[in-house]
């Protein structure tokens, strides 16, 4: 099916590393343009260089930490004043650190967890939705997690997530009388496929072990009906579909779970 992509302008958070990078690559074989924000600069150029050889119309690199104030706005502003507006925002932009709750009592821990998960999904919502509503249409994809629902060592991350899923129904209930549609994608656990899908920024940096052992992963999928892990693009998949207005044009306010049936909200 042609999901109608082609030459679409979009906006994808933290978009240089592992699902943020899927998503650029499957926006790019759709023949869309795209701004990819991120913190990490030299790995956001190397994703373009990925999606412009994967077939992206334009890619455009913003580099700049989205919790701080106007970073979000710039994001925006950098497809509007290329292209002329924006039809498609991706919420990617995530950091998570795994603690148990009794243990995990670093303070400033919380509140960049909060800012990175949250604060930049309500920033970049909001510079969005004036073009968006100016043109009458538009999509806003937020990539949550399965922790949203309750996962052991990610209290504080699920709670954000949580945060993320209100936020999005809220905005789809109050923007589409303004033809704006809002939806949400939550992944399960997403292994990058290789060094060359991190970024030095990225929470995966320090190596999949530190992260994310195969004991673990064995443990998850034994809960997995499908029985084996979420890709990005598996998740990329996803946000395409949502992004269309061709295919999804009814679709608002709803929430997918892309985890192999790991959770079924």
């Amino acid at each position: 099916m042609d999901l109608g992509l082609k030459e679409a302008r979009v906006l994808v958070t933290g978009g240089a590393s592992n699902i943020g990078r899927g998503i650029v690559h499957g926006f790019a074989a759709e023949g869309s343009r795209i701004v990819i924000a991120d913190i990490d600069e030299d790995q956001a150029e190397r994703v373009k260089t990925e999606a412009l050889a994967r077939g992206a119309a334009a890619v455009e690199v913003v580099a700049g930490d989205l919790t701080r104030e106007g970073e979000a706005q710039r994001a925006v502003d950098a497809a509007v004043s290329s292209w002329g507006g924006l039809d498609a925002l991706v919420n990617n932009a995530g950091w998570s650190t795994p603690g148990f709750v009794a243990k995990n009592r670093d303070r400033d821990n919380w509140q960049r967890t909060v800012e990175i998960n949250f604060y930049t999904a309500i920033a970049a919502t909001q510079a969005a939705l004036d073009p968006m509503r100016e043109q009458g249409s538009g999509s806003l994809v937020f990539v949550a997690s399965e922790a949203a629902f309750g996962q052991i060592r990610q209290g504080v991350y699920g709670a954000t997530k949580a945060a993320v899923v209100a936020f999005a129904r809220t905005t789809a209930r109050e923007h589409g009388r303004h033809g704006i549609r809002s939806n949400i994608v939550c992944p399960g656990l997403v292994v990058p496929e290789g060094p060359e899908a991190v970024g030095a920024n990225s929470l995966w940096s320090v190596g999949k072990d530190n992260v994310f052992t195969d004991d673990q992963a064995q443990y998850l999928l034994k809960d997995t009906p499908m029985g084996s892990l979420t890709t990005a693009e598996d998740v990329a998949n996803a946000v395409l579909w949502l992004s269309s207005a061709r295919a999804a044009r009814q679709v608002t306010g709803q929430l997918f779970s892309v985890s192999g049936g790991y959770t079924m909200p």
